[in-house]
């Protein structure tokens, strides 16, 4: 139980043990997980690392991912994906929500709520999932001073500059501008809707010693690829964004058509997460335990 007893929360900040799991040997793969119950699933699967994305917390919301979602919204799942795993979480910061201080005031405000690494991307605002068409860039110069401002922010944050570049500026721009965001103090890259195995190749070829994020969504541009093939290719970590969200989404939409239909959810019973195991992933025995160990009946004299 991390979020309640002190003795079981990590000694060390959650950029710092981010960082430790970029560098250790090995890809890092980093499940998305939209709240804190995926979270909790993840963990238990043995994951080191947590992703949260702009695009699964729109969605969870029932709104578009254009940008329109503000910091402290964020925060709100950013607070229960680190209590509910006691793990580093990774967190989509879009395009920072505004210019320098908003970046460093995002920084803050996530580093406070329990992130571990944080991304910010170079398109203007109504920004994009990156694997649409249409994505408009910002001044490369401009997202340079972005994450300059990001890195001046940070305690222990690790911070990650993503570029959407490749699309509209080829390879070539997606290089230079990775460069220059190393330059301004990013922690590593992520290049974004790389579509084949070369590009993939290619860019980590252009940016030696660099660490990069590859980003394995569905249904996007990027073919499916492995962990171990996102590896071989150069790249020291591997985000799934929005997969929780989509299982989850298309079992619930399963139930609520068959509910209508039926007027029960007998028929779904079988699909359905027990009672037994929804308390087991809680771990409502040790909750209850612990309330016991610590509250005693006192009984009037």
């Amino acid at each position: 139980m991390p979020y309640l007893i002190a003795d079981d929360l990590p000694a060390e900040p959650a950029g710092q043990r981010f960082r430790k799991l970029v560098e250790s040997p090995g890809i890092l793969g980093i499940p998305g997980t939209h709240n804190g119950m995926a979270a909790l699933q993840a963990s238990k699967a043995g994951f080191e690392a947590l992703y949260l994305s702009g695009a699964a917390m729109t969605a969870s919301m029932g709104i578009p991912d254009l940008g329109i979602i503000t910091v402290d919204e964020v925060c709100f799942f950013i607070r229960q994906v680190a209590r509910a795993s006691g793990r580093p979480v990774l967190v989509d910061g879009d395009t920072g929500y505004g210019e320098a201080l908003n970046v460093m005031h995002m920084v803050r405000s996530f580093e406070d709520a329990g992130a571990g690494a944080v991304h910010i991307e170079d398109q203007l605002l109504p920004k994009k999932c990156g694997h649409l068409n249409d994505k408009k860039l910002a001044n490369a110069h401009d997202m340079a001073a972005k994450v300059a401002a990001a890195a001046k922010a940070r305690r222990n944050l690790y911070i990650i500059a993503r570029t959407d570049a490749a699309a509209s500026e080829g390879m070539d721009g997606a290089v230079a501008r990775a460069k220059l965001y190393m330059e301004a103090g990013a922690d590593a890259i992520f290049p974004e809707a790389l579509n084949s195995a070369e590009m993939f190749r290619e860019f980590a070829q252009r940016m030696p010693g660099v660490p990069l994020l590859a980003n394995m969504t569905e249904f996007g541009r990027t073919p499916f690829f492995t962990a171990q093939e996102f590896e071989e290719m150069g790249y020291r970590m591997v985000i799934w964004p929005v997969s929780s969200l989509r299982v989850a989404n298309k079992a619930q939409e399963k139930l609520y058509a068959t509910l209508k239909q039926n007027g029960s959810t007998e028929a779904m019973a079988g699909e359905m997460q027990t009672r037994a195991e929804l308390y087991d992933t809680i771990d409502l025995a040790k909750y209850e335990a612990l309330d016991a160990s610590i509250v005693a009946t006192v009984l009037p004299s």
